[in-house]
């Protein structure tokens, strides 16, 4: 299948890669031509390009206005896209702006899916991303074997905009899980303990989590730098707060998390890895 793919970061490459390796003859478009460099891939001028090559395209973009403008704008994928086409959006946006834009795609015939992934860049280098779908059951049907090159849990959470959703309650949970961690940590070091074995020692009981695992471990050693980088959970975090406001559920701990994470953003470590979390506890 000729498969399209824009957004060529950390997550997007290797994930490009994976449909290459399944078979798939792979065109890009990249905003950066440098992001492309050295793919086994057609390069294409435009988005609207790009759609035109392809039955299939994937998106992995940071925000909701570049992700509306990649698929809506001047030379968009809507002016390249055939009726019967899929755009399959693994992006991190607001629900609204999917459910937007699989309308106004859906008005040209071409389906669309939010498809947001969790697993990181290590998920989406060993293909176990898990992978939360918003749209039509049958499109994700038709495209379910492209998605399964790029991870190994594949749920249909319903109509457009409830991959999104789902993608705000997973990040709602895992950075506040982070928060946690944190403050377990700045804890067991202000009273003069081992947080390594402190660590080790949850790692055995009921807080054992993934994010004590790999997070907790990070905290332990202070690695700082950028595993995912902490401005894009302080994005995702104000997505989930818009969500909250604008469907009047009242969210306590995420509003608090938010703080702490406006407070990481105004240390300048948008760019350090979510972890920092803990050096913001160390400021007070």
């Amino acid at each position: 299948m000729k498969v399209g793919f824009i957004g060529l970061g950390v997550m997007g490459r290797p994930m490009a890669l994976h449909l290459h390796t399944a078979g798939h003859e792979l065109h890009v478009w990249a905003r950066r031509p440098q992001s492309a460099e050295g793919l086994p891939a057609t390069v294409c001028a435009t988005p609207a390009e790009l759609g035109r090559a392809c039955a299939v395209v994937f998106t992995v973009i940071t925000s909701s206005a570049d992700v509306e403008a990649v698929a809506l704008g001047h030379d968009g994928l809507i002016e390249g896209m055939a009726p019967g086409s899929v755009l399959v959006d693994c992006s991190t946006i607001a629900p609204d702006v999917a459910r937007r834009i699989a309308g106004q795609l859906a008005e040209k015939g071409i389906a669309m899916l939010d498809a947001p992934v969790s697993g990181g860049a290590q998920g989406a280098i060993d293909a176990t991303l898990a992978i939360m779908a918003g749209g039509d059951a049958a499109v994700l049907e038709k495209v379910r074997p492209l998605l399964a090159c790029l991870g190994q849990r594949i749920v249909h959470v319903g109509p457009n905009g409830a991959g999104q959703v789902a993608k705000a309650c997973n990040q709602m949970i895992m950075v506040a899980a982070i928060q946690a961690a944190a403050e377990a940590m700045r804890l067991a070091a202000a009273s003069g303990v081992d947080c390594g074995k402190v660590r080790q020692a949850l790692a055995g009981g009921s807080a054992a989590s993934r994010v004590l695992d790999v997070m907790g471990e990070r905290m332990v050693r202070r690695d700082f730098a950028a595993g995912i980088e902490a401005r894009l959970h302080h994005k995702d975090y104000g997505l989930v707060l818009q969500a909250a406001r604008e469907s009047g559920v009242p969210l306590p701990l995420t509003a608090v998390v938010g703080q702490q994470l406006n407070a990481l953003m105004a240390q300048g470590w948008g760019q350090d890895d979510t972890v920092s979390l803990l050096r913001v506890l160390e400021l007070t």
